[in-house]
């Protein structure tokens, strides 16, 4: 009998899901991978296999409101077309491990509890990566979990790159700089000395530029800081999220508007960023294709963030060998990848236009000081190699 492996991703109106089967060596073998969104509104789920042809998947009621209902409806699926099989563990997607946890755990009513205690810091996504847990947890208890964390992949940041000048009193409650998209800068440092061994070693800022967007400066590897920081709100202009501001600006909507604190929690994580700035998505895709100024300008003050980001990490690293493009954008947009090496060819980058506009995994010219490169992300896999680990030496313990 078939054991696979279930590795969730859930949000606040979605859950991403992908399906391995379990083998004693080497990576597992991707059976499949799908997305239910829009839950709690007007749910749709879409699923492709494992060589990316799509599948036919039965549509989500109604009633689906939530992590557990959204669950629910994936398993049963599942359930059908992979009949007789057995699920040797869940891994999941955790955004925020706090300061202690810099390697995947083992779920347990202990660290749920722990990381219920983090939600402050990651209100967007600590909430929702929780909730599925605990749905696995009442349906099948039998199942064993592991929770993979998105900041631990940035526990190797310098002291003075964790800090934040607040007193100290204030910073022993676990306010500090953490980073985020570990897992995506994890996959991407793995991945770098098989398909650019030239760089591997060196100092790199790979770009995970998607509706959440951040750049890691990585140098042999680890990462040597990042622009996310104690909340996944700081940094780069993301889809919905402003990046850095002025903490002016947080008082003045407190104090000069009179907001709340749900307001104004609501306006910095859902209605900012590229939304707020074009009025018409926060959809990259969108507004490339739109011919509205406001549309533009968002693309505009996009580009020249993560322009500007990336000098700022180059004095970082003490210089710069490679930039990397990761995620949606990063992976799909040839022209914003364009305009971020044009803008940061100071650096030494020199752009190889056809190369870019074809996707290859090289797109810097040939003698480039500094090359480019565009390798696509793949957390879940990273997810289900943390799973299989952790579960096949706990197993081997026992």
């Amino acid at each position: 009998m078939h054991e696979l492996a279930l590795v969730l991703n859930s949000g606040s109106s979605s859950l991403k899901f992908a399906v391995f089967r379990v083998q004693r060596a080497g990576d597992w073998p991707l059976l499949l991978r799908g997305n239910l969104e829009g839950i709690g509104t007007a749910p749709k789920m879409s699923a492709r296999d494992g060589g990316g042809a799509s599948m036919t998947t039965p549509a989500p009621p109604a009633g689906v409101r939530d992590a557990g209902g959204a669950l629910e409806h994936v398993i049963g699926w599942l359930g059908t077309r992979f009949s007789g099989a057995g699920l040797f563990g869940v891994g999941h997607r955790v955004v925020h491990g706090g300061a202690r946890h810099h390697v995947p755990a083992l779920v347990s009513a202990e660290l749920l509890e722990e990381l219920r205690e983090l939600i402050p810091f990651a209100p967007l996504h600590q909430p929702y990566n929780l909730a599925a847990i605990e749905a696995v947890m009442q349906r099948r208890p039998d199942v064993r979990q592991v929770a993979c964390f998105d900041t631990a992949f940035h526990h190797t940041l310098p002291a003075l790159a964790r800090l934040v000048p607040l007193p100290g009193e204030l910073r022993q409650g676990g306010l500090q700089r953490y980073g985020f998209h570990g897992l995506s800068y994890e996959y991407i440092a793995g991945v770098l000395p098989e398909v650019a061994p030239q760089i591997a070693g060196g100092r790199i800022i790979v770009a995970h530029l998607g509706s959440g967007a951040s750049l890691c400066a990585v140098r042999e590897g680890r990462s040597i800081e990042t622009t996310m920081s104690f909340t996944a709100l700081d940094g780069l202009c993301m889809g919905t999220r402003p990046g850095s501001i002025d903490p002016g600006v947080v008082l003045y909507l407190f104090q000069g508007l009179g907001l709340s604190v749900k307001e104004v929690e609501a306006l910095l994580y859902k209605k900012s960023g590229l939304l707020g700035i074009s009025g018409i998505s926060n959809d990259m895709r969108d507004l490339e294709q739109s011919g509205e100024a406001r549309a533009r300008e968002a693309v505009d003050y996009f580009v020249y963030r993560v322009a500007q980001e990336i000098g700022a990490l180059a004095a970082s690293l003490g210089g710069l060998d490679a930039l990397v493009f990761t995620a949606g954008i990063g992976e799909n947009s040839a022209s914003v990848r364009r305009r971020i090496c044009e803008a940061s060819a100071w650096l030494g980058i020199k752009l190889d236009p056809a190369a870019n506009e074809r996707g290859a995994s090289c797109i810097s010219a040939s003698g480039s000081a500094v090359s480019a490169w565009r390798i696509p992300t793949n957390e879940e896999l990273m997810i289900a190699r943390h799973t299989g680990r952790l579960l096949s030496s706990a197993a081997a313990r026992a």
